[in-house]
């Protein structure tokens, strides 16, 4: 039988996520921690505002993992790229990058970064946003090209990663954390593990 006083520092740790980029950035809290897959539908629903979406899949991640594993403590996240109110996912393919890529040259876009901690067995469920504003270059299709051979971001939303050579598309990058572009706001998620019991530093 569980034991429902466990201390904050005994319950696991999970990152419901099967994204390397989160796995990476979660290592930077020198934290224990297991990665679990969510098995949710992540198709938008009629009408959602990005920073919606960003925020009911990752709590509905965080959700899917904690209803398996209840004594944890389950983290989730989302990013969705904001092309002047429109929802822009994970490429997929070079064909669907080059388009996303050229609808973005010369824009302002947004990132919404979703963060969320849960614990079933505690009732703790807490969910933050962190936005970024990035102003793309007016990128020419020979650029497009070069940088897709050689980054290929086809698992990122919006076909561009600033953490590697996507930063030469870029001009501009406001922000007050900048992990949340590449995939998990570390603020924000320290801040929620720490509401959630555990000590950080």
């Amino acid at each position: 039988m569980l034991d429902l006083t466990l201390p904050p520092l005994a319950r696991p740790i999970i990152l419901g996520s099967t994204s390397r980029y989160r796995r990476e950035l979660l290592q930077r809290l020198r934290l224990p921690f297991t990665a679990a897959t969510p098995l949710i539908d992540e198709t938008p629903l009629p009408e959602e505002t990005p920073t919606a979406l960003a925020q009911r899949l990752a709590l509905a991640k965080a959700r899917a993992v904690a209803a398996v594993y209840p004594h944890a403590i389950v983290i989730g996240s989302d990013q969705v790229c904001d092309l002047q109110g429109r929802s822009l996912g994970k490429p997929g393919t070079h064909e669907k990058a080059v388009a996303q890529l050229q609808a973005m040259r010369g824009e302002t876009v947004w990132f919404h970064t979703a963060v969320a901690v849960v614990c079933q067995q505690t009732g703790f469920e807490e969910c933050a946003l962190s936005e970024v504003q990035v102003q793309f270059r007016n990128l020419s299709d020979a650029e497009i090209e070069r940088y897709l051979h050689a980054d290929q971001p086809y698992d990122c939303a919006g076909s561009a990663k600033s953490e590697s050579l996507g930063i030469t598309l870029l001009d501009a990058i406001h922000s007050d954390d900048p992990t949340a572009l590449i995939g998990l706001p570390l603020i924000a998620t320290a801040r929620l593990l720490r509401a959630a019991g555990v000590q950080l530093p």
